[in-house]
């Protein structure tokens, strides 16, 4: 494998794993600040039932996958047809 080879694999790889941890930020933000905050509230009020928070939380990434699936998607999009065009290159 040339350089110029290795180069372009990783900067794929690269681009690949920056997508991923770009695609799956919301969301997991969402769940994390949902559950800190119901998590506070249990511990105030003393109610400690695990399946409370499941479900502000299930809203929660919803709601945010719903407001930024557009953006998210045309993201992949991009690498996939980024990725698409690099195809002949390969030998």
């Amino acid at each position: 494998m040339s350089s110029v080879a290795t180069d372009m694999v990783l900067r794929v790889v690269r681009e690949g794993l920056l997508l991923v941890l770009v695609v799956s930020a919301p969301p997991l933000l969402a769940g994390l600040v949902v559950g800190l905050v119901v998590g506070a509230l249990q511990a105030a009020t003393q109610i400690q039932d695990p399946s409370i928070a499941f479900v502000p939380k299930l809203v929660a990434v919803v709601a945010v996958v719903l407001v930024s699936g557009p953006f998210l998607g045309a993201q992949v999009v991009r690498f996939a047809e980024a990725l698409l065009a690099l195809i002949p290159l390969v030998r």
